[in-house]
């Protein structure tokens, strides 16, 4: 199960900015209180509750806050088409 948050900006110029974030692959150190490094190997954040909900930023597979894991951010530009009519 795969959560994605889009934005959606519009501009006076006529242009939509679509700003999408995903969240990879968990890189909490577990073992930095000892002085070592180690990963749990979760891959990606899979909200653990729906959105709006305190559950939604505790990743279901590993448990940690949505912040350990890396984020990732995509910028789509699009222009806009004219709304002016044609006689």
């Amino acid at each position: 199960m795969k959560k994605r948050q889009v934005v959606i900006k519009k501009s006076s110029t006529n242009r939509t900015s679509s700003v999408r974030v995903r969240y990879g692959e968990c890189q909490k150190n577990h073992a930095a209180n000892i002085g070592g490094y180690a990963v749990d190997g979760c891959r990606e954040f899979m909200a653990g509750g729906e959105q709006g909900t305190a559950e939604a930023v505790s990743c279901a597979a590993c448990g940690c806050h949505r912040s350990f894991h890396r984020r990732e951010v995509d910028e789509v530009l699009c222009e806009g088409s004219s709304t002016s009519d044609h006689v």
